[in-house]
């Protein structure tokens, strides 16, 4: 998978140097980054997926990954919550049915048809749901690098989701992120501090058909933008 680059605790002769030896970072080969490009391309935002349940330690695994996550400060604020109690579960389906409703009325004329046969989440086959808070004024991290930009909290929390989802994909388990959810109702549903911001809500499981293109783009609602109109040059 990777190179190991020269040992700087060795002398030029390969004798042993003086001193504790330093710690290595593994050099990466071509072989990884080929392979690190593909996960990329196959990440996908899951919405159709398998109900075969994932094998016991790996929802724990995916996120003993995702807090390796960089964050503001090292504040850590991110907040799993895994939700297993059908009741919660439902509360969760029903708040995400009333706001797509409101979002399908809200489209225009011409993209309404469109939205109403989009399936923006997997809610009803997935095995595993985690909603993803962050602690907006956590005391770790003594609020280092965020007295300017407070929102860089949130962004941790999303570091720790993009971080669990390549985790999941490297896995062959997809990951599809719902948004479309009133936050105070996920919050009381769940029983958490009030206080908490959501992030995200996930589906995780088995992905039903594998895809390198995203779902949108494949049912036309929109396409990936070049290079060229993200990147600026000053």
């Amino acid at each position: 998978m990777y190179a190991q680059p020269p040992n700087p605790a060795q002398s030029a002769n390969g004798a042993p140097a003086a001193g504790p030896a330093p710690e290595r970072e593994p050099a990466f080969d071509p072989a990884f980054r080929a392979g690190l490009a593909a996960l990329f391309a196959w990440r996908r935002d899951v919405r159709h997926f398998l109900t075969d349940p994932l094998p016991p330690g790996v929802v724990e695994a995916l996120v003993a990954q995702a807090v390796q996550a960089p964050s503001v400060g090292l504040s850590q604020p991110w907040r799993f919550v895994r939700v297993s109690d059908p009741a919660r579960r439902a509360a969760v389906r029903a708040n995400f049915a009333r706001c797509n409703a409101q979002a399908l009325a809200a489209q225009p004329q011409e993209r309404a048809g469109l939205y109403a046969r989009l399936k923006l989440a997997g809610l009803d086959q997935a095995p595993e749901q985690i909603a993803v808070f962050v602690e907006p004024d956590p005391a770790t991290g003594h609020g280092l690098g965020r007295a300017t930009m407070p929102e860089t909290v949130a962004y941790s929390g999303v570091m720790a989701i993009h971080t669990l989802w390549l985790a999941a994909a490297a896995q062959g388990i997809g990951l599809g992120w719902v948004s479309i959810l009133d936050p105070a109702e996920v919050t009381a549903a769940l029983e958490v501090p009030a206080h908490w911001r959501l992030v995200g809500y996930l589906c995780i499981g088995y992905p039903a058909a594998p895809a390198d293109t995203p779902e949108l783009e494949r049912a036309g609602w929109e396409h990936r933008r070049p290079l060229a109109d993200c990147l600026l040059q000053r």
